[in-house]
C-alpha cells in the first residue's frame, strides 16, 4: 500500500511479500522518491493500472526491490487507486510472477477490497486528524489561559477589600505554591470555589485543568464510580470502563465540594488514596498510581461532626491541613458595594442591557441586609434587578423572601444578677466549649453560631480558656 508522505514529493510504503508456498511474510516499511513512479501515473489518472514488467524496462529500477526477491522474472503489477469521493487517498499495488493471476473475476474482486480499503484509510485519517485537532485545542486554551492570567488580577474573579478578604488572599497566596491539603470551610454561597480555583491557579499545577466534583446529595456507590472509575462489568449498567476524577485529575487539583456530605464508608478510601497516592477502580485489583493536590470545600461543621461520629477523625485531621475560613457576607458589608458593581455590569454586559449607574441607596439598602445565602444569593438579586430595570439606571427589585426563620427561643435564660458576659461564659462551659450544633452554645443561648462568635469576640471571650 503507497500514501503520499508529509514530505513533499515522497511516498510511503507498506508492504508484505509471500516468500513462498509456505506463506513466509516478509514486512517492510520504506519512503521513496514520488517522481517517475508507476505510483506517479495512478495518483495523476486516479484509474486502475495493469502491466507487465520486465528486468530491464525503464521503469524497473522503481521496482528493484520484486526483481531483487524473484529474481529476473517478469512481475505482473496491479495498481488500484484508493479513493474516498473524488479524493485519492493511496495506491494499492499488487505483484505477481503469474502473468494469469489478474482474471477479471479477480480484478473484480480486488476493486471491492480496494473500496473497503479506502473506507479504513480515511477513517484513520479523520481520527488522526481529530487527535491533532484536539491537541491543537488544548496548546490553545493554555497558552490563552496563560494570557488571561497575565491581564486579569492573580485572584481572577474573586472581588473583595474587605481586611476578612485580604485575610483569605493572604492565606491562598501561602499555600498556593505547595502541595498541602486544603480545607475551605464557609456558609453555602460564599465563594468556596471561587477559592479552589485561585489556589490551583496559583500553583504549580496550573498548567492542567481544575477536576471538580460535589460529594452532596449522591449514593455512596455512585460517588465511588465517579472518584475512582469502574471497569466494564463492574456491577450492573457498567457497559463501558469509566476512568474516575482521581484519574483525570493525575498532575493537577482535585476540588471535592461538600465534603462534609460523604457517605461514612467511602471515607475511608478517600483517605487510602490521600495517604498513599494509589487507588483500584471498581471492578479491578490493579493499582493505579496518581499525583493529585487536595482541595476540599464544606458549610458543615467537620469539628461537630467528628464528636457526633458523623464524620471520621482520621479523614478530618488529613484534610484539616491547612484550613481556610471564608467570612460570610454579613460580616465583610464594605465588600458589598464593589460585588454589586461587579455583577451589575457582568450581568448587563452578557444580557445585552446598558446600565451604568447604580443609585447610592440601593448600595445603602443592599448594604444593610443580611445576606443568608451570601454572594450568591447577592449575585441572583442584581440579576433580577438588571432583567427589570428600564433605561440605564439599575432599579432594584427585592423579592419577599419565602422561608421567615421562627425566632430563635432561648434554652438557657440568665440568672439574677447576670450580665450578658457571664451567661455566655456560663453557657460555653456548660457545652464543654462547644458553639455550634444541637447541643452547643448558641444553641442553648438561641442565637445564630455567627452571632455568638461576633460576641465573644467583642467581648473578648476565649472559649478555649474555659475548657
Amino acid at each position: 500500500m503507497v500514501l503520499r508522505s508529509d514530505r513533499k514529493g515522497k511516498l510511503n510504503i507498506y508492504s508484505t511479500h509471500y516468500l513462498d508456498a509456505s506463506a513466509t511474510r516478509v514486512h517492510d516499511q520504506s519512503e521513496v522518491d514520488e517522481a517517475g513512479t508507476l505510483t506517479e501515473r495512478v495518483f495523476k489518472s486516479k484509474e486502475m493500472l495493469l502491466l507487465n514488467l520486465h528486468e530491464h524496462d525503464t521503469l524497473a529500477p522503481y521496482e528493484k526491490m520484486l526483481f531483487e526477491m524473484w529474481g529476473n522474472k517478469i512481475q505482473t503489477l496491479c495498481l488500484l487507486p484508493l479513493m474516498s469521493g473524488n479524493t485519492l487517498l493511496g495506491v494499492l499495488k499488487l505483484a505477481q510472477c503469474d502473468e494469469q493471476v489478474f482474471t477479471t473475476t479477480n480484478l473484480k474482486l480486488l476493486r471491492q477490497i480496494a473500496e473497503r480499503v479506502s473506507i479504513a484509510i480515511d477513517n484513520a485519517l479523520a481520527y488522526r486528524e481529530i487527535q491533532r485537532l484536539k491537541e491543537r485545542l488544548v496548546d490553545e486554551n493554555l497558552a490563552l489561559t496563560e494570557q488571561l492570567n497575565n491581564v486579569e488580577s492573580e485572584f481572577g474573579e474573586i472581588i473583595g477589600r474587605s481586611e476578612a478578604m485580604n485575610n483569605v488572599l493572604k492565606q491562598v497566596e501561602m499555600v498556593a505554591q505547595s502541595d498541602s491539603t486544603v480545607l475551605i470551610l464557609g456558609e453555602t454561597g460564599t465563594g468556596k470555589e471561587l477559592i479552589a480555583r485561585a489556589i490551583h491557579n496559583l500553583s504549580g499545577r496550573n498548567g492542567r485543568r481544575m477536576v471538580k466534583m460535589n460529594c452532596a446529595a449522591m449514593p455512596a456507590g455512585l460517588l465511588e464510580s465517579d472518584l475512582f472509575g469502574h471497569e466494564r462489568g463492574a456491577f450492573t449498567g457498567a457497559s463501558a470502563q469509566r476512568i474516575g476524577r482521581f484519574e483525570l485529575a493525575d498532575k493537577s487539583s482535585l476540588f471535592l465540594d461538600e465534603v462534609g456530605d460523604m457517605p461514612l464508608e467511602l471515607q475511608p478510601k478517600l483517605l487510602r488514596v490521600l495517604q498513599e497516592q494509589e487507588f483500584e477502580r471498581l471492578g479491578s485489583n490493579k493499582l493505579i498510581q496518581t499525583d493529585v493536590r487536595l482541595i476540599a470545600a464544606t458549610n458543615r461543621d467537620l469539628k461537630q461532626m467528628v464528636i457526633d461520629r458523623e464524620f471520621r477523625s482520621d479523614l478530618y485531621y488529613r484534610l484539616n491541613v491547612f484550613p481556610i475560613h471564608l467570612p460570610p457576607l454579613r460580616e465583610r458589608p464594605d465588600d458589598i458595594p464593589l460585588l454589586v458593581k461587579a455583577f451589575t455590569f457582568k450581568i448587563a454586559r452578557r444580557m445585552g442591557r446598558n446600565i451604568d449607574s447604580i443609585p447610592a441607596e440601593t448600595l445603602r439598602t443592599l448594604t444593610r441586609m443580611e445576606w443568608p445565602g451570601n454572594v450568591r444569593e447577592l449575585e441572583n438579586v442584581i440579576e433580577r434587578a438588571v432583567l427589570l430595570t428600564r433605561g440605564n439606571v439599575l432599579q432594584l427589585s427585592l423579592p419577599e423572601r419565602d422561608i421567615v426563620e421562627a425566632p430563635r427561643t432561648p434554652a438557657v435564660l440568665p440568672e439574677e444578677g447576670e450580665d450578658e458576659y457571664q451567661l455566655i461564659v456560663r453557657v460555653l462551659k456548660e457545652s464543654n466549649g462547644v458553639v455550634a450544633g444541637p447541643k452547643g452554645a448558641a444553641q442553648r443561648l438561641g442565637l445564630k453560631r455567627t452571632t455568638l462568635l461576633s460576641r465573644m469576640k467583642r467581648l473578648g471571650i476565649n472559649k478555649d480558656e474555659l475548657v
